[in-house]
């Protein structure tokens, strides 16, 4: 049999810390070294709960953003083609960054890399919190985003691991706390806070949060185990940044260009992004070939992956929508404060983290699909009802209509994920956690770039129409959500060919190790994961 630990990271905690965790994926007789398991696997759980609560904190502060948005735009007199670059700026340099983490991991301990990670994150936000000028913070927030965008792809590599097919519904459950939650929490925690003090408090207060996440992760991983030398392909890093950069400016540049404003053409700038992207496939393609790939798109051929990626960018790009514009639309088109339309965000984000684990426990028992196809369904549903009432509903009315799209989003993000990345070998874990992370910051700075620039686009024509400023705005909003619903029209399609990974159809408790003969590839991994955290 293939050692258990041939095809896991560097980076990541070990599969078999003991040689009984071992023993026990194979047909031999238990031995008595495999006693000392249990306190391995009660601090491997430990370990998942404390990077968990960090990408909590971390991940909260990529849409803290979108409720502070119209105060912001005040404060430093831009519009919202400029102020929603908070938010994409952000994202953007997660889908950079993300990439570049499987290099990471390998390079450096587990330790050192959330250590690098939460450092970086805490110093971009004091540079936030005293940022004199509207540039300084935009550049804060790209430093945020550095230390944000190694923590989802150390986390979820390391669950792939170590946890066993059969439970990993249940662990990317509890992993929606903070994945979706943190997020969909955003607007609202950045609502009370801008209701009772200036927005320099929306750093301020995460800062000591972030420095004490820190300080404990660091003294739990004090054992980790150390990283090998490892190569980072410099031409891949640029031929992202600007491949990505391109895409997102190019769509944000055109809702400045029907305003007269764009400082660069936004079709050079989306074909300039576009020639950039199709040089980084044909890199990577000559990186495989050498084995050594910067991001490894051979993960592209397996379909149930690749079905999963199209569904979670489409999803990503309808939400991300959703949130930069129903504050805008509360606020300066409903006339609510920003304390109102936080509150309003809220219960639709307590139900998404709510349902989180149960939606994994269901997942467990029936699959993806019955899962996916309703939820799909409903999004779409729920997105356009909200885009044809915006303007005039009753606010309990938008408040329900938020909480089903949220509901929705729950039994999408969970399944897809668990299903995506249970598809691939554990040699390519890293990497499609990295793509596919990647992809969903592309896709959500993409689709905020793509509602705003509808919205400016339709509210400037409907000006010129002679339509009050207000009007022109609410029916901008209107018509960008719908097209947030046209998003949601593909996640439909996509989610009827959602499947349960091959390896998961026959992982059950109870199962030996020796159960899944039939697939040389994937098999041996599954045997590791299976005693890695039999507590998951």
């Amino acid at each position: 049999m293939r050692p258990a630990t041939d095809d896991v990271p560097a980076g990541a905690l070990p599969t078999t810390t003991t040689p009984g965790a071992h023993v026990t994926s194979t047909t031999s007789s238990p031995t008595p070294t495999a006693q000392p398991a249990p306190p391995d696997d009660a601090r491997i759980t430990l370990v998942l709960r404390v990077l968990t609560a960090a990408a909590f904190v971390v991940i909260l502060n990529e849409t803290l953003m979108m409720n502070a948005l119209p105060p912001l735009m005040e404060v430093f007199a831009i519009d919202a083609s400029v102020g929603q670059w908070l938010t994409t700026g952000f994202m953007l340099t997660m889908a950079v960054v993300i990439p570049m983490t499987g290099w990471l991991l390998q390079r450096v301990s587990i330790r050192t890399a959330f250590a690098l990670a939460m450092g970086t994150f805490i110093v971009g936000t004091a540079l936030c919190a005293l940022a004199p000028s509207f540039s300084i913070l935009l550049l804060g927030r790209v430093v945020q985003a550095c230390g944000t965008a190694v923590m989802m792809p150390l986390l979820m590599t390391t669950i792939m691991t170590m946890v066993p097919a059969d439970r990993r519904g249940r662990v990317m459950g509890n992993l929606t706390l903070a994945m979706s939650v943190a997020p969909a929490l955003g607007p609202t925690v950045s609502g009370i806070i801008l209701q009772f003090g200036s927005w320099r408090w929306l750093f301020g207060l995460v800062l000591p949060v972030a420095v004490l996440m820190t300080v404990a992760g660091v003294r739990l991983l004090r054992s980790s185990d150390p990283g090998r030398p490892a190569r980072l392909d410099v031409l891949s890093v640029l031929l992202t940044a600007l491949g990505f950069g391109g895409l997102v400016y190019g769509l944000s540049a055109f809702g400045k260009a029907a305003g007269g404003g764009a400082a660069l053409n936004p079709v050079w700038t989306l074909v300039v992004g576009v020639v950039a992207l199709a040089l980084f496939v044909w890199r990577q393609v000559a990186l495989q070939r050498r084995d050594q790939p910067f991001l490894d798109l051979r993960t592209l051929r397996h379909s149930r992956y690749a079905v999963a990626l199209g569904l979670l960018c489409l999803s990503f790009m309808a939400l991300i929508g959703a949130m930069l514009l129903l504050p805008i639309a509360l606020q300066e088109v409903r006339g609510m404060s920003v304390l109102q339309s936080g509150l309003m965000l809220m219960p639709g984000a307590l139900a998404m983290g709510l349902l989180g684990p149960t939606v994994g426990r269901l997942y467990d028992r029936v699959g993806p699909r019955p899962l996916v196809v309703p939820g799909a369904v409903v999004l779409v549903a729920a997105m356009a009802t909200l885009a044809l009432s915006v303007q005039h509903a009753p606010w309990w009315a938008l408040v329900a209509l938020h909480s089903v799209i949220s509901v929705a989003l729950a039994f999408l993000f969970t399944p897809v994920f668990t299903a995506g990345l249970g598809a691939l070998p554990t040699r390519l874990s890293s990497h499609g956690s990295a793509l596919l992370g990647a992809s969903q910051q592309v896709a959500g700075a993409a689709g905020a770039a793509l509602v705003v620039t509808v919205m400016q686009v339709t509210a400037a024509t409907l000006a010129r129409g002679g339509a009050t400023e207000v009007a022109a705005l609410g029916d901008g909003i209107r018509v960008a959500l719908l097209v947030g619903a046209a998003l949601a029209a593909g996640v439909v399609v996509l989610a009827l060919f959602v499947r349960r990974p091959e390896g998961e159809e026959d992982a059950r408790p109870g199962d030996s190790g020796t159960a899944h003969q039939g697939s040389a590839e994937a098999d041996p991994p599954a045997k590791a994961e299976h005693t890695a955290y039999p507590g998951a």
